[in-house]
């Protein structure tokens, strides 16, 4: 099947959706981004408006390649979804909501990394899930009924989580070897 995202022809590669939003995390996007593309992944942001430039808590702009009503959970193979404080501007897209819990039903990998967490809180898919997180929102992962441990990387199936930069080599290795079905 020939999918087309953003205006995008996708073909063989692997394809990830990167959400993001105003004052993203810069490293927690960036490097597993780039270690995606490194494997050979085609990646491409999603945002709110197709085109808007969104600026990263450190100033490294990324702009939408398709908005959040693009969305096809069948045309890509994986989701990232860095941290900072744009997660919680993405979780309040309800498209952006079932997106997740399309990716997820599909059992394709999801990485979140430190405040991610609160996208998939609202997307109701950590129900007795294992993971990790910034801790500074532990008690919002538990009150979604995660299993929360303070662990550098945390996965459970598709789901791929990690606390904070310093567990950036980390969690882009294992994000990568559960896309391409490699044990981490």
């Amino acid at each position: 099947m020939k999918c087309r995202l953003g205006g995008i022809e996708l073909t063989e590669a692997k394809r990830i959706i990167c959400l993001i939003d105003d004052e993203f995390e810069d490293l927690e996007l960036w490097y597993p981004v780039y270690r995606a593309r490194e494997e050979g992944a085609v990646v491409q942001y999603a945002g709110p408006e197709k085109g808007r430039k969104h600026i990263g808590k450190y100033g490294v702009p990324a702009v939408a390649d398709l908005s959040y009503e693009e969305l096809d959970a069948e045309c890509c193979d994986g989701l990232l979804v860095p941290g900072g404080w744009a997660p919680d501007k993405i979780r309040r897209s309800e498209r952006v909501q079932a997106f997740v819990r399309e990716i997820d039903a599909a059992g394709k990998p999801i990485g979140q990394i430190c405040h991610a967490g609160w996208v998939l809180i609202s997307a109701k898919i950590l129900q007795g899930r294992k993971v990790t997180s910034t801790p500074g929102i532990r008690d919002d992962m538990e009150n979604a009924g995660a299993l929360w441990f303070d662990e550098a990387v945390v996965v459970d199936g598709n789901l791929i989580s990690a606390r904070r930069p310093p567990d950036l080599p980390e969690y882009a290795k294992a994000f990568c070897d559960v896309l391409y079905g490699r044990q981490s």
